[in-house]
């Protein structure tokens, strides 16, 4: 490998916008980022589009009198 061409590799801190902090190895420093594994909808197993669907079943079926 050649000298002096590669970034420094250091240590940083990732931060997330819900407050969570993990320690790890990159070429910059100090990252912020909106979503992490603590917080987003698929690692969380939350499922935030049922009620919408939920809305739209409701309405068929008073629409088409099902129920």
């Amino acid at each position: 490998m050649k000298a002096g061409i590669h970034p420094e590799y250091k240590k940083t801190v990732i931060r997330c916008s819900c407050g969570a902090e993990y320690e790890v190895g990159s070429t910059k420093e100090n990252l912020r980022v909106e979503v992490c594994s603590a917080c987003h909808p698929f690692f969380t197993g939350s499922r935030q589009r049922t009620h919408t669907k939920g809305g739209r079943i409701q309405r068929f079926r008073e629409k088409y009198g099902l129920e």
